[in-house]
């Protein structure tokens, strides 16, 4: 095969930082998400955080399945003014509704409700695009915290949503409070519980749950075991310097992953490809997958390598003992191409690589263990880079019609081997359980046993939500769905709490809307690579028990 066909099979072409190539890419730039066509409607604003409930989900979905303004009914903060946010029931996500809409019937109406964050969810510059997902996470929370005080809060997200919700969950986790007592988002103490489908920020070696007692079995204060077993998904997270501990929400985080999503489980030793991810996450990749090299596109490309190779040789250049040490210059590029990166900041211990002892040489005669070292480094850095991309990791993570691994959340039960409910099922009864316990005023209890609601509240979101959904995956693609299943307070809103949508049926929800996104899979059983369906995000509210219509090309996210 030419190698012109060969690339543009791969979908390497279009995006010289081979997002679709690393099928891992896409997980990095968690989101490539599944959208319906945008929903015009009356755009009044409809609900007030001053409306208070027992507890409210913050919600986090991927690729351009977000609130639109213009398009879909906003909050209003306590003065009327509008926020990055909307009901749940005005903005419907196919894939995150079955998880965040299953509490609704298990509580009195108003005791609940689920929100969805709006966020640039798209890869115009991923980083760009999460940090204000952060920032208006941090916004909605601090609102409605400061209007109803008592609300207890969980928070939900997924595919590029996901990585959104890990780095909320840790600042909030790590908060010192101020002189007054008060923290600067939300006292930890009043987030009870946090859900990350494809954590992209996962260490190797993690649980479902970090920090738990049982970081394998369940989250503290749910007695509803996940899965028997205790091990864990190999490979780690595609961002690994979004990785960390969760600080005072220890033992309150689910953190699910599936084998073969390169957004999560992606294998250690493949630097070079780890190298493309952090380069994709600072160009324009929607162009890029849109125009393919163009002068603007690869203007954009030169200026990005550019930057990155300065700021290596800078950061060399304030070590004045480099030639000694053992980091090569392909861990160089790798700290300095995190767009974290801080010039000046010391450089964290290299892993060694074989190296020749020597002590008390000029720099010069360092020179050929540097090289050495560069070799054998590029090598064992490596191992796995070559596999990954044979594997066509693209196709594993999100193929066609949601056949790749990062939709596996919502079809991976496997009852004969002892895992009874899906990724999604179990958090939808999960949130289910916290909410009763919100309702009732009650502390999470750390010995308390599911109740029969949140198992049915949970089934019952799956069930409104599994008509297998025939839209194509796309990567860490959230898909606006169709469906409303809105847990929207009783008095808050005109939405009305509407089933969970679309079920775990689909590898992130198979809705019935086509999509064009080719993914690259993962060499993984799971998959997130970004696909290249374009979607517009919808707003839309229908209420579908099965996401078997969802208009408009779905976009390729997450």
């Amino acid at each position: 095969m030419a190698f012109r066909e060969f690339f543009a099979r791969h979908r390497i072409a279009s995006a010289v930082v081979a997002p679709a190539v690393l099928g891992m890419t896409a997980v990095v730039a968690a989101s490539w998400a599944l959208t319906s066509a945008p929903h015009s409607e009356d755009t009044q604003l409809k609900a007030s955080v001053t409306e208070c409930h027992d507890m409210v989900t913050i919600s986090v979905a991927g690729r351009g399945d977000t609130p639109v303004e213009g398009t879909t009914k906003m909050l209003v903060d306590a003065n009327g003014e509008a926020l990055p946010a909307a009901l749940s029931g005005d903005h419907s996500s196919e894939w995150v509704d079955p998880v965040v809409n299953a509490p609704a019937d298990a509580v009195d109406p108003g005791s609940y409700a689920a929100v969805y964050i709006a966020y640039p969810a798209n890869m115009a510059s991923y980083e760009d695009a999460v940090t204000a997902g952060v920032a208006n996470t941090e916004q909605v929370m601090r609102e409605i915290s400061q209007a109803c005080p008592d609300t207890k809060f969980s928070i939900v997200g997924y595919s590029e949503g996901a990585d959104v919700v890990r780095r909320v969950a840790m600042k909030i986790g790590h908060q010192e409070a101020g002189q007054d007592g008060e923290y600067g988002i939300v006292d930890p103490a009043d987030v009870v519980g946090v859900v990350i489908l494809a954590d992209s920020g996962r260490s190797a070696g993690d649980g479902p749950f970090p920090g738990a007692k049982d970081p394998f079995g369940s989250p503290d204060g749910f007695d509803q075991q996940y899965q028997n077993g205790a091990k864990p998904v190999p490979g780690q997270g595609a961002l690994p310097g979004t990785s960390g501990d969760f600080g005072a929400l220890n033992g309150k985080i689910a953190s699910f992953c599936s084998d073969g999503d390169l957004t999560c489980a992606a294998p250690e030793n493949i630097s070079l490809l780890q190298l493309v991810v952090n380069v994709g996450r600072q160009l324009n990749v929607d162009a890029l997958e849109k125009d393919g090299l163009t002068p603007a596109t690869g203007q954009d490309v030169a200026v990005v390598l550019s930057r990155i190779a300065l700021a290596a040789f800078a950061d060399i250049q304030s070590q004045p003992n480099w030639m000694q040490s053992d980091e090569t210059f392909l861990q160089v590029l790798l700290r300095v191409s995190d767009p974290a990166y801080k010039p000046g900041e010391p450089p964290k211990a290299p892993a060694k690589a074989e190296s020749i002892a020597t002590n008390e040489m000029s720099p010069l005669a360092y020179l050929p263990q540097k090289v050495l070292n560069e070799i054998i480094g590029l090598i064992l850095t490596n191992q796995n880079t070559i596999p990954v991309i044979m594997s066509d990791p693209y196709q594993l993570t999100l193929g066609p019609n949601h056949t790749g691994h990062h939709f596996d959340y919502w079809r991976d039960a496997d009852p004969a081997d002892g895992k009874p409910l899906t990724s999604a099922e179990y958090a939808a009864a999960w949130l289910t359980h916290l909410a009763q316990r919100a309702q009732a005023g009650e502390p999470v209890d750390t010995t308390a046993k599911p109740e029969a609601a949140d198992l049915a509240a949970a089934y019952k979101a799956a069930a409104t939500s599994s008509a297998a959904p025939t839209s194509q995956p796309t990567k860490n693609a959230t898909v606006a769905p169709t469906t409303s299943a809105a847990p929207t307070k009783a008095d808050v809103s005109s939405a009305p709490a509407s089933p969970a949508p679309t079920t775990p049926a689909p590898s992130s929800q198979t809705p019935s809307t086509t999509v064009t996104a080719p993914v690259a899979s993962s060499p993984a059983s799971s998959s997130v690579a970004p696909p290249t369906t374009t979607t517009e995000p919808t707003t839309t509210t229908t209420e579908s028990a099965a996401p078997t219509t969802t208009s408009a090309t779905q976009r390729a996210t997450n």
